[in-house]
């Protein structure tokens, strides 16, 4: 080290923060339209994306009015406490405004979860091939995380029960699980809530629900009546196709909402959110025509996957895990040619893409690209 590199290292007030949080390796989220246009010299009108598990449809015309609404009210503060969507979530629910807890996004509930309850020398468990934000949120807070082997790309609940310790405050279960789209059936993971100790709190992380099947969505928030150790989290962000506003919410017994929201930064959600929030949980029609499209689309591409002779995970989300084997090499050829989507090493997956499902142009748009990625 010269000289000057050791005098700047000297005054590198970086160093100050804890050692936990210098190690962390920060999220980087899909790359966008906007980027991938700069570095090819590309028409941003021709990338499609599918990259982010977004709703391609874009939001429906119940929530476009309410933005238009709620826009003549820029200059004022939104409503701290949420009282008008929380009404609405509450009513839909069958819970309390005392037992919801609103977040910019589920992310910021997820976050929430450990800032309140993780502390340093403390442990959250959660599977392989999961959320990257339950490890990234748990080293955040100096808490220890352990990572349990997946089942069939999935969680393995027996597996992560034996894995709680006596330091164990957290446990991270998503259904469907990000990145891979595995499913749960209700009762197994009731089973697993049931079994797990009173002072570990079990954050069943919801974020796809709404691309389930009705027959397939669990009575979460009735659990929380049973199950006081349990946080239930969901978002606006994928099946409302609200993403650019960030907002979702948790349910939860009252004693834990009170905790989230002693550490929750006061107005996390803004009034546009809360706004398209509530038109967007009033346009069930919308939902439901997005669910059925997304089936149809996931079915294309995993058709289109095996005749290309590659394997894919079954899903139940609105993404298909593919392996392509260089997924790096295939990931790069593919933005040559205007279509992004996501690799996943960072999972542990080196050898797979996942793909968003998006409207039918843009489907076989990546299945034609794909193909040639492959071949060259």
């Amino acid at each position: 080290m010269t000289a000057e590199a050791a005098a700047l290292h000297a005054h590198d007030v970086s160093r100050l923060a804890p050692d936990y949080v210098r190690k962390i390796s920060r999220y980087i989220p899909g790359k966008p339209v906007e980027e991938l246009a700069r570095e090819f010299g590309l028409d941003p009108a021709s990338i499609v994306k599918l990259a982010s598990n977004e709703n391609p449809r874009g939001p429906g015309p119940a929530v476009r009015h309410a933005l238009a609404v709620a826009t003549e009210e820029l200059s004022r503060y939104p409503d701290g406490n949420g009282f008008a969507l929380k009404s609405v979530l509450a009513a839909r629910y069958g819970v309390t405004a005392d037992e919801i807890v609103l977040g910019n996004g589920s992310n910021d509930v997820l976050e929430l979860v450990t800032q309140a309850f993780l502390r340093p020398g403390d442990s959250a468990v959660y599977s392989r091939h999961a959320f990257a934000v339950y490890p990234l949120a748990t080293q955040a807070r100096g808490a220890h995380g352990i990572e349990v082997a997946a089942r069939d790309f999935g969680h393995d609940l027996p597996a992560i029960r034996a894995a709680i310790t006596g330091t164990t405050r957290i446990v991270f279960v998503a259904n469907p699980n990000n990145p891979t789209g595995t499913w749960l059936a209700p009762a197994v993971v009731e089973a697993f809530i049931a079994s797990v100790p009173d002072d570990v709190l079990v954050v069943l992380d919801e974020a796809y629900n709404e691309y389930l099947e009705p027959a397939q969505c669990a009575p979460s928030a009735a659990w929380t009546r049973r199950y006081p150790n349990l946080v239930v989290s969901r978002t606006f962000s994928k099946a409302y196709g609200l993403a650019a506003l960030r907002v979702g919410y948790g349910l939860m017994t009252a004693p834990v909402a009170e905790m989230l929201n002693r550490v929750r930064q006061p107005f996390n959600v803004n009034a546009l959110a809360q706004a398209a929030a509530i038109a967007a949980l009033g346009d069930t029609a919308y939902v439901d025509e997005s669910r059925a499209l997304n089936a149809s689309g996931r079915a294309v591409l995993e058709e289109g996957f095996r005749r290309l002779g590659l394997a894919c995970v079954p899903s139940h989300a609105n993404f298909v895990l593919v392996k392509v084997g260089d997924a790096g090499r295939a990931y790069h050829r593919l933005l040559e040619q205007g279509v992004i989507v996501r690799p996943v090493a960072n999972y542990g997956l080196p050898e797979w893409l996942r793909v968003t499902v998006g409207i039918d142009a843009e489907n076989r748009r990546l299945l034609e690209s794909l193909e040639r990625a492959l071949a060259r």
